[in-house]
């Protein structure tokens, strides 16, 4: 007796309108960045302003969370350079991102995210986490990420 099998169904409906927007994003930022011409210094200084004009059109409790952030990050880890990663602030140590916050706006979350990628030197034992909800930001936070932040830096 022979089954014929129907092909499987995808329950994927495409990507949402703001990871569409992400990617635009990402897109213009690699455009940017490869049309850059000058020094270093000046290549870094327009990608940390970059970072602070999207940090300033974030809505208020967003904005302040990002404004912290960037200044902890830059505190604790001054080896890490500041750029825009799929349109959200982020921190790359030899141009690979390390560190990025993703305010609740962006995808219409309930919480902004400090996110780590596979670059950051966050590793420990088998299982480690890489990203953390921020409902709010307080000072004991801003702490423990300095310490992440250097951890994974380095």
């Amino acid at each position: 007796m022979t089954t014929t099998r129907k092909p499987a169904q995808s329950t994927f409906d495409g990507f949402t309108d703001e990871e569409r927007s992400a990617m635009k994003e990402h897109a213009k930022e690699l455009k940017a960045a490869s049309a850059r011409r000058g020094s270093r210094a000046d290549k870094a200084a327009e990608e940390e302003a970059a970072v602070v004009a999207k940090i300033a059109e974030m809505r208020d409790s967003d904005r302040v969370m990002a404004e912290r952030i960037h200044a902890v990050v830059k505190a604790s880890a001054p080896g890490l350079a500041p750029k825009l990663w799929y349109g959200m602030p982020a921190y790359a140590r030899d141009g690979k991102v390390v560190c990025f916050f993703q305010s609740a706006e962006k995808f219409k979350a309930r919480y902004a995210t400090l996110g780590f990628s596979d670059h950051a030197h966050l590793d420990e034992g088998s299982m480690w986490p890489t990203s953390f909800a921020l409902p709010q930001l307080t000072a004991a936070d801003e702490a423990l990420i300095g310490t992440l932040v250097k951890k994974a830096a380095y």
